[in-house]
């Protein structure tokens, strides 16, 4: 058997796996349970028995990457890891003991996604990327020169978390008010749209014969000529449009990919955060492209598979 690379991409419910060649080839998928019982103890013996199922030997696996839903060090290790139970925990040297020293390379599941699409996926061509996810929350990745941006803290990325809205009267999971992940989350979509909603009692809008709401119902809605949907998309999509222009006067990107479950509103979204943000992006004629993800839920494994690759090949 020929040496594979694999890229494993763990979540909250499902763990996904691929397999690659060492051309960056794309052989096999599929994807397992997490197992979260017991602090997630058996999260990396369930990956290392998958990996090794497939390869048949460790001898036949060159190096892994792996996408953790939490802040990575630059050591692999992360301090805590909610939605998996691991606290104080080094996931890539764990899962290396289990593969009898093969090489395991950790980064945050945001920025493995963004490595994804900048290799293989709707970034392919530029050179500096930030990767926006929108589904429950708003996560990111960045990639510079070719390389992914860390920080110190493992926290490179976290626009979900820069505060767009000060007016914000709700306060968001990580204690501030008005951040991004309150407005272009799926989420926020729903609370923008009830809001808009209450303020126009008198207007008629086809999402108040819905019993439950969601961000596609209010994007649908939108499209087809909904005035008060519309208004909700355009102040939430307005606010992403201002975090884009914010960050292209701190890194000047030359691309912004968005994905995630609230980007199937298509380029009716793009369009929406392109006129945003080239009316606050002033500074310079040149704009960044702004383009939706094209490798879906399998960017993570795509980009810890390249993850591997890099470290190994360095």
């Amino acid at each position: 058997m020929d040496k594979l690379f694999f890229g494993v991409d763990i979540g909250g419910t499902a763990t996904k796996l691929g397999a690659f060649s060492q051309d960056g080839r794309l052989l096999d998928k599929w994807e397992i349970p997490t197992d979260i019982s017991e602090n997630g103890s058996h999260i990396m013996p369930n990956i290392a028995r998958e990996i090794i199922r497939y390869a048949g030997e460790t001898e036949n696996v060159v190096a892994v990457g792996v996408g953790v839903p939490g802040p990575v060090r630059r050591d692999g290790s992360v301090k805590r890891c909610v939605n998996l139970g691991w606290g104080g925990f080094n996931p890539a040297r764990d899962l290396s003991a289990q593969l009898e020293g093969v090489p395991v390379f950790a980064g945050n599941d945001a920025n493995m996604a963004a490595m994804g699409e900048y290799w293989q996926g709707g970034g392919q061509g530029s050179r500096n990327l930030v990767f926006i996810t929108l589904g429950t929350g708003v996560g990111g990745g960045i990639v510079l020169d070719g390389r992914m941006v860390y920080g110190s803290a493992g926290l490179g990325g976290e626009i979900g978390h820069v505060v767009v809205n000060p007016d914000e009267p709700m306060p968001c999971n990580c204690g501030q008010y008005g951040c991004l992940d309150q407005t272009a989350s799926a989420t926020g979509v729903v609370r923008h749209a009830k809001r808009v909603l209450a303020r126009h009692p008198n207007e008629s809008s086809s999402l108040r014969a819905l019993e439950t709401l969601t961000a596609r119902d209010v994007f649908d809605a939108a499209k087809a000529g909904d005035a008060l949907a519309y208004e909700a998309v355009d102040i939430c999509m307005g606010f992403l449009g201002k975090s884009l222009a914010m960050l292209t006067n701190i890194i000047d990107p030359d691309m912004y990919i968005i994905g995630g479950g609230v980007s199937k509103a298509g380029e009716f979204l793009i369009d929406l955060v392109r006129r945003h943000y080239e009316r606050l992006a002033t500074l310079s004629e040149q704009r960044a492209t702004i383009a939706l993800a094209t490798l879906g839920n399998d960017a993570g494994i795509y980009g810890a598979a390249k993850l591997a690759m890099d470290a190994v090949r360095r």
